[in-house]
């Protein structure tokens, strides 16, 4: 039996993904949870890559196998959101990771994460930049400043009682994932701070585990103009609906 689903949706990023998988592995596969029964796959969502993601896939899954290394290819980018919904058609997992595969989120966190949960059954368990030995590498003041902003302006606004409501490195139950994704209506990434939001208005427990976020070492930010817009329309939303 799985029990933990690490779901990556994928843009661009053949030469990320090798290293991701590799360090998934050196953590999770010689940890101190290899020997009491913890197991995991990897399912990676692929938005048609024109960079040929698809087919990094397919090698890592013949070094590891493709039970280890699930490939959920789709024709085009369709969004965060419906990435995670069609990733949990197939997760075996009892839980549900989800995560960046641009190496921002390092694996090495997953066992903190893992540990947190653990110790008071969290429902969530969410990666924080803004709690004590979190923080941020890579990012210019400017960077920094606005997403500090913000998350304070959500934080005021919506209230979710979590420190990190822009972060997209998490622990899920996952019953509990299935009902956050189908009460959410948000895409990109303002789909990340839906959840938190609406999983406190649920009563759900979450937890918080310090990460460093590192900025990606290859490849392109997907986060542009329209990302910002996008993310001020939908916090405008979230605080007029919930």
């Amino acid at each position: 039996m799985v029990a933990y689903s690490i779901l990556l949706p994928t843009y661009n990023e053949r030469e990320n993904l090798p290293l991701v998988v590799w360090l998934l592995m050196k953590y999770l596969g010689d940890s101190e949870y290899a020997t009491t029964g913890i197991s995991f796959e990897i399912i990676i969502i692929d938005d048609n890559s024109p960079d040929k993601t698809q087919e990094v896939v397919k090698e890592l899954q013949k070094l590891y196998g493709e039970e280890k290394i699930v490939l959920l290819p789709r024709e085009k980018k369709l969004g965060l959101g419906t990435a995670y919904i069609h990733g949990l058609k197939h997760a075996r997992g009892d839980y549900v990771i989800i995560m960046d595969a641009d190496l921002s989120h390092h694996p090495k966190f997953i066992l903190d994460f893992i540990r947190k949960q653990r110790e008071a059954d969290y429902d969530i368990v969410s990666g924080s930049r803004y709690v004590e030995s979190g923080g941020v590498f890579g990012w210019d003041l400017k960077r920094k400043v606005i997403s500090r902003g913000a998350n304070y302006v959500a934080q005021v606004l919506l209230r979710p009682g979590a420190s990190d409501l822009t972060g997209s490195f998490r622990l899920y139950k996952r019953d509990v994932l299935e009902k956050l994704v189908k009460s959410c209506i948000s895409k990109g990434y303002v789909f990340q701070m839906e959840m938190l939001v609406r999983a406190n208005r649920a009563g759900y427990s979450v937890g918080e585990v310090a990460i460093t976020f590192v900025d990606r070492v290859y490849g392109q930010s997907k986060l542009g103009g329209n990302e910002i817009v996008s993310y001020a329309t939908g916090l405008l939303k979230l605080f007029i609906s919930t």
